[in-house]
Formats: C-alpha cells, structure tokens, sequence
C-alpha cells in the first residue's frame, strides 16, 4: 500500500502510515491504528508503573509486602510467593462472554477479580532486595528499578551487571559510581553523562576510555584533564584537592559550571554505537530500528522503547523487556521467547498467540484472560476447544469493532487498539508517562485519568536539609535514625516524597568516597537525573557544522 495520512483520533493531528507499517499490520494481522505514535506510547507508559511502591498486605496469606498497587486500587493483590504458587488457578475466575457489553468493559471487570502479582520481578532471584520492581538477579539492592544481575546498588534504574554504586541511571557494568547517566563499563566515575570505559572522572561527558579527568568533554583515550586542559600527573592531583567539592553547595555549583562547559562543544545527534540503519536515541548494536529509544541488541522495531536484555526482533510499538521474542505489537512488559503478542500487558515465558491479556504465563491461544499459567484456548479464562475458541474469538473481534468501547473524551477502542488510559489501575503521576509526559492533577482529570494523592507522611521529619553537616566526616551514626526533611517540599515536579531516611548501605558509601549527604528525597533526586536524559521524541533539523563553518560562527 501506498503511505497514508490519517488524523489521530485522540490528539487530533495527523500521522503518516508508511508502506513498511502496512506490511507490519498486514503480517501480525491487525488493522492500522487509529492513534498517532506519540498518543500511542502515552497510553501504554500510563500503564507501566515503574517507581511508586507501597506497603501493603498480601490479599491470600495476610502477610506484609510492597506492591507497586496502592491499597486503594479494587485488585485483589498476592505476594510473588502466593501469585506464583498452585494456590489458586485463574479458570476458577472464568466467566461467559457478553455479546451485548464492550468486550473491554468485561475485560476490565474480570480484571478486578484475579488476583495480580504485587512486583514485576522474579521473587526467587533477589537476594536482600525488597524494595524493588521490574529486576532480578539483586543482591543487597534498595529502590532500584528495571534492572538486573546487581549487588549492592540503591536509587536508581535501567542498572544491570552493576555493583556498589548509588543514584544512578542507565548504567551497565559500573562499580563504585555516584550520580551518573547513560554511563558503560565505568569505575569511580561522578557526576557524569554518557561516558564509557572511564574511571576516576568527575562532571564529564561524552569521555570515552579516559582515567583522571575533570570537568571535561568528548575526550578520548586522556588522562589528566581539568576542562579539557592537560596537566602533568603531579599538576593534577593537586588542583583537583582544590576543585573537588565536598559539600552539597559545591556540588551543585561544580555541575553548574561543567554543564555550561559542556554546551560549548558539538554532541551527536544521537547516542548510539555499533548500529546499521536506525533511528531514534539511545539505541546500541542494533540493526533496522526506526523510530525507538533506549534499544539494546535489537533488529527491525519502530516505535519501540525500553528493550534491554534484547534479541528482539520485528515488532511494533512495543515498551519495556522483549528479549528472544518477535512480532509484539501494542504490549508492555512482554517477552522471553514471546511470539506474536498484540495488546496486552504482561505476557512472558513461550507464550504465542496472545491477545489483550493480562499477567499471562506461557500461554498459547488466548483472547482476553488475566493471570493465567500454561493455558490454551481460553478466552475470558474460560476454557474452549481450538473449533469454539477460534469462532468465539471471530465473534468477539467483530463485537469490538460493531460496539467498540468508548472513553471518557468519546475516544472508540474497536479491534486492534490498546487498552483505555481510563482503565489504568494506576494514578497517571505513578507511571512513566508523566516522566516523559508529564501533566498537572488538573490536566490528567480533563482528560479523564485518575490521579493518585500521594498521603501526608505518617512520621514528622526530625531534621531540615539545611541542619545536616556540610562535609561527611562530620555525620554521627545517629543520622540512620533521622527523618530528614526534603530540600524542594513538593515545590517541584519531581513526584516529592516531602521526607527521606538514609540507610546502613548508602552512609557507608558516601563515606568510602567522602561524598555528602543528599538533600534532596529519592524521588526528587531521580527526576533531577531524567532532565539530563533526552526525550522520547524526535525533531528534523540540519547539521550545525553548515560545512566549513558552523552556524553560529564560531
């Protein structure tokens, strides 16, 4: 087919559907999208709930637990231990299908009634590791998110094969590293962003195999730098005693001042390394990506976001896991070895042939069920003969395409479109959508989100940011007893937590590398991290090297 032009029926503006797409479509056997790809990824980040975890009790055994579900959501929610277990089976929650309700109301509903795993992780494999969601493979990790095979490792995300190292983002294989973004195989690296096979540099970025730099940018294979400048070994371990801050004041001045030094140098137009044929941002030794962000190992995606620990392979509009599967369209928190799954949320372990389903285990053949384990056939979670389940499936196809449901802004879901926003079992601001998205209580209601009041902390703090000392050799053991008051007190868009605690773990390490204590609550500090990392969006511009000479003139 030719390249079409259609209106987003949700943001109003028009999107083009490339010939390519169509043979996507046509392959996985789905209509075009109604939705644009921006309003696409909005929708699914609103049900990807990565970082808001609450304490609560399991709905089966009664025992304590975190759970990236509130207590005030109408699941019925099971520790991993329970959820996993042969306790119960999701057939006993099977229900009729209605041919005269949207398909997707039913869905909803039936949701409300299986029981959903509390964290996104597999239990088995973390070691110390409470409080965490999207990870396995921890030991002694602490409010580390989408992550995998790390020791030691608190307040961060996207982190694998990562040991003693806090506050950071998108690292892999990094020791001993405080404060970094979109950093690679770095040891006692600071401060810094997008560097790789460094150590022992602080507030630089974009250094590729450098030791012993300072404040400094787009270096290769150097040591002994301060802004750029080379010193002699002797020069530079006596003026970094000088730059090197030891106060949270300092600190920020230091990031201050690099950063302005940075914006004095060119950037590639995109981070990338080892790729043939892509576009989009953060994408790494991949081939045929269009259009995709944070993308590891990859081949023939678009409109794809958050696939690490890869090898997948030709698929759509797909965020978050996916390794050794293909052809997922219009899922989230999908894979190992998945094949051709459309419209659901998590779906893992040789599952094939899926279709709007939920908290689905190596599955095969089913349309609409939620919470079942090696199943076939089944629809609603209801079990069917491959003759009745395939004409039942057909009949419910063309039911959401006759009598699509129809969303708060009069928005249609016939066949072939993910799940509402609406339907969301999580506050807008709880997810990544109001990372990447971000919109006030005001906002998110007019569209016809929910919104989730974070409660007023049941502990008073003890001690202001301002009362903590200034340098670390000054902080008694008593501050692991403290609750400390946050520096921003909601005064910003950081999802503040108001107070925060300091744990064993994290004294430790600040005093191993003299570092001060953070004045800013976990939260606040993440979202201070994702202002350094692009956004999921692309823009059409030129060069600014303009041939011999840049535009600006410099």
């Amino acid at each position: 087919m030719d390249t079409q032009t259609k209106q987003c029926q949700n943001c109003k503006k028009e999107f083009l559907i490339e010939p390519e797409d169509f043979e996507f479509y046509e392959k996985v056997k789905v209509p075009a999208p109604c939705w644009c790809p921006e309003c696409r990824l909005i929708r699914r980040l609103a049900w990807l709930n990565e970082r808001s975890l609450y304490k609560r009790t399991c709905d089966l055994c009664g025992k304590s637990m975190i759970s990236v579900f509130s207590k005030g959501t109408d699941l019925i929610v099971y520790c991993s231990s329970c959820w996993w277990s042969d306790k119960w089976d999701g057939l006993d929650y099977g229900v009729d299908f209605d041919p005269d309700k949207p398909f997707l109301l039913q869905l909803r509903e039936l949701f409300q009634k299986v029981p959903v795993m509390n964290i996104f992780s597999l239990y088995t494999t973390l070691i110390n590791s409470e409080y965490v969601n999207m990870a396995a493979d921890l030991k002694n990790c602490y409010l580390v998110t989408h992550s995998d095979y790390n020791e030691n490792c608190a307040y961060g995300g996207l982190i694998t094969n990562t040991k003693d190292s806090l506050d950071s983002l998108m690292v892999d294989e990094c020791e001993l590293c405080y404060e970094n973004v979109n950093c690679r195989k770095c040891y006692q690296t600071f401060f810094s962003l997008d560097c790789a096979n460094c150590h022992d540099v602080y507030f630089s970025r974009n250094c590729v195999n450098c030791n012993d730099c300072f404040a400094c940018v787009n270096l290769r294979n150097k040591k002994y730098h301060i802004f750029n400048k080379p010193y002699s070994k002797e020069e530079y371990e006596k003026r970094v005693k000088e730059y090197l801050p030891q106060s949270s004041l300092k600190i920020e001045a230091m990031r201050k001042r690099a950063s302005g030094f940075w914006n004095q140098f060119p950037q590639k137009y995109i981070h990338e390394r080892h790729n043939s044929n892509i576009s989009g941002d953060y994408i790494y030794n991949s081939k045929d990506v269009f259009n995709s962000f944070i993308v590891n190992d990859a081949e023939n995606l678009r409109f794809c976001a958050y696939i690490v620990l890869s090898n997948l392979k030709d698929s759509y509009d797909f965020t978050h896991y996916g390794p050794s599967s293909e052809l997922l369209y219009e899922s989230i928190q999908a894979g190992d070895q998945a094949s051709r799954i459309l419209f659901s949320w998590f779906a893992i372990s040789g599952i094939r042939e899926v279709e709007y389903s939920m908290f689905t285990i190596g599955c095969e053949n089913v349309f609409g069920v939620v919470g079942l384990k090696k199943k076939k056939h089944c629809i609603l979670n209801k079990q069917y003969s491959k003759e009745e389940y395939e004409k039942l499936r057909e009949k419910i196809i063309q039911q959401m395409n006759d009598k699509p449901y129809k969303d708060k802004k009069g928005n249609q879901y016939p066949y072939g479109e993910f799940f509402p926003i609406e339907m969301s079992p999580f506050g807008y601001n709880e997810t990544r959508a109001q990372e990447y998205f971000p919109l006030t209580k005001e906002q998110a209601l007019k569209e016809g989100y929910t919104w989730y009041d974070r409660p007023k902390p049941e502990h008073s703090p003890s001690i202001k940011a301002s009362d903590l000392p200034d340098s670390i050799k000054d902080v008694k053991d008593t501050i692991l007893n403290e609750i400390i008051e946050c520096e921003h007190q909601a005064k910003c868009n950081g999802q503040c937590t108001l107070a925060f605690k300091v744990i064993p773990q994290e004294l430790e390490f600040y005093r191993k590398m003299n570092l001060p204590l953070p004045r800013l609550c976990p939260n606040c500090r993440h979202y201070q991290r994702i202002q350094q990392r692009n956004p999921l969006k692309l823009w059409k511009r030129q060069c600014q090297c303009a041939g011999a000479k840049s535009s600006n003139g410099v």
